[in-house]
């Protein structure tokens, strides 16, 4: 068999990790050299003001997780209850849908609903006897927090609810057993054991979150750290200050996602339901209806923004939007950067895929060299630096060399395509892995490598998921406001950027248009990444 050392899916993983750890390199180094070009600035940045920040950050994050998984765990029991009836797989197909959703769409919508002149402005103020002032600060965040993370949590708590044994289910019929001891001696130790990697993975999303604070926090009193960073910058031009907020936000990641990982939690965030089991548990009449009535509720409040953004976005003039110039200049621009995050993050996640599998081949046994465990954890390191930490270490890095707002396209590519490798691997791994196992060692005897291997023997097997993840990695760059939110300008503006900008200027009605499109095109692509994933799945 080929050595590893000589293997060229090693060279390519190599080039892959190097490319990996020079972009976030880079964006240590910025911070460092402005650190230490200004250690007094830095160190007076610690000052009452970030501790507020620090402190809302964790607080909003808090609450958002606290109402988030909670009503999750309920809601996930109440489907798994009930295995079968009219409705329960579009209802899961329903709650797939924020995730498509890029936030600023989902922001634009929670507006539409409950915003000062939203849809429910009016009985709010009927039931307050006063003015509706709306939903911007912390309230509009946890909404829409809650809105993302509780079909999340949903999708995952019965994922884990469905590995329950239907043997249990069996015995516990022949029992006559109840709701309340089923929930006890069954459903409760399974949940328990899930619950601190699901609210790990929802308090992780929630302190990272940069679109919604910015777009709903509504002034000063609602900063977290990211926004912090975004207006140091963009606004005040305080570099100091955005060294300071970066590290702290910096070392708030790494020690969730550190937290995270020894719970073994699915720091993606990605579900593939499995086949709900037959169940032997006779469900009361009570039981059922207090069950639909949370199922509903639920139902009700993810529906909800999704339906107002289109019918906001059907009441703009969409014709005269798809004839201005800038429209269709934003829109040329984010879907050529998004297809070249989409196709970097796909190249750099199969050359990381072939990599790690011809390190495992080349020991038999034995211990992991750093280089394997490297191709295997690499990508997942991302997690622990947010877009918008990488783009504020290049813009400051890179302040001193020219104009930062000329790079923007090559920020945005390559950021945005490796925030989408971890989805992209869980894509691409498995089915060469698979396909390594058939055809390795042939390929070693007759001498098949390098380009020829990849276009003769792994492409057949490799197409679709492939394409699953080249259409998930594209809706994920398409719908990203991290890393424009700070090189975007005049002459460089993407989809969700000009959005945040006829926000700004309250063209709401042009903004639910423009939210109208971003959000139909997200939800296209990710549903076309489903259905090739599924059918990849049946043909294997």
């Amino acid at each position: 068999m080929q050595r590893a050392s000589s293997d060229p899916r090693v060279t390519a993983g190599v080039v892959a990790l190097t490319a990996i750890a020079l972009l976030i390199g880079g964006a240590f180094a910025g911070l460092l050299v402005e650190g230490a070009g200004d250690l007094s600035g830095a160190w007076a940045a610690f000052d009452p003001y970030l501790l507020r920040v620090v402190r809302f950050t964790l607080w909003q994050a808090g609450l958002s997780t606290l109402l988030s998984v909670v009503p999750a765990l309920f809601v996930a029991r109440a489907l798994s209850r009930h295995p079968r009836f009219f409705g329960r797989a579009f209802i899961l197909q329903l709650f797939a849908v924020p995730l498509a959703l890029p936030a600023i769409v989902a922001a634009l919508g929670i507006l539409a609903l409950y915003g000062r002149a939203g849809y429910f402005a009016g009985l709010f103020s009927m039931a307050d006897g006063q003015g509706w002032p709306g939903i911007y600060g912390l309230s509009g965040i946890l909404v829409a927090h809650v809105f993302f993370n509780l079909p999340l949590g949903v999708r995952l708590f019965l994922e884990a609810l469905q590995t329950i044994q239907a043997d249990q289910w069996r015995l516990a019929s022949q029992l006559g057993m109840g709701a309340r001891p089923a929930f006890r001696l069954i459903e409760w130790p399974t949940l328990r054991a899930a619950l601190p990697g699901v609210a790990g993975l929802v308090f992780m999303l929630c302190i990272t979150s940069f679109t919604i604070v910015l777009t709903l926090g509504g002034g000063p009193a609602a900063t977290t750290l990211e926004v912090g960073i975004y207006q140091a910058l963009r606004f005040d031009f305080d570099p100091a200050r955005a060294v300071a907020l970066t590290l702290l936000q910096i070392g708030l990641t790494f020690i969730i996602v550190l937290a995270l990982t020894r719970l073994g939690a699915n720091v993606v965030g990605d579900t593939n339901l499995p086949v709900a089991p037959r169940r032997y548990l006779s469900v009361k009449a009570t039981e059922a209806w207090l069950n639909g009535v949370l199922i509903v509720l639920a139902l009700l409040f993810v529906v909800g923004p999704m339906a107002a953004t289109v019918v906001a976005g059907l009441g703009a003039d969409l014709g005269r939007l798809a004839g201005e110039a800038t429209v269709r200049k934003a829109t040329l621009t984010s879907a050529t950067l998004a297809f070249l995050a989409a196709l970097l993050s796909v190249m750099l996640s199969l050359a990381l895929t072939m990599a790690r599998r011809a390190l495992a081949l080349d020991h038999s046994a034995g211990s992991r060299t750093v280089l394997e465990h490297a191709t295997d954890t690499g990508a997942g390191f991302v997690l622990v630096v947010p877009p918008i930490v990488i783009g504020a270490g290049w813009f400051l890095l890179l302040r001193h060399a020219g104009d930062v707002f000329a790079i923007a396209p090559a920020m945005v590519v390559t950021v945005n395509a490796v925030m989408a490798m971890p989805f992209a691997l869980r894509a691409v791994r498995p089915a060469y892995d698979a396909g390594s196992e058939r055809h390795e060692r042939l390929c070693a005897q007759l001498g098949i490598s390098g380009w020829t291997r990849l276009r003769l023997i792994d492409w057949p097997s490799l197409r679709r998921p492939l394409a699953t993840a080249f259409a998930f990695a594209m809706a994920l760059s398409l719908g990203d406001l991290g890393v424009i939110a700070l090189f975007g300008s005049d002459s460089v503006q993407t989809l969700p950027y000009l959005l945040l900008a006829r926000m700004g200027s309250y063209r709401t009605e042009d903004a639910a248009g423009l939210a109208l499109l971003l959000g139909l095109v997200c939800l296209a692509l990710v549903m076309t990444a489903h259905w090739m994933g599924r059918e990849k799945n049946r043909d294997a």
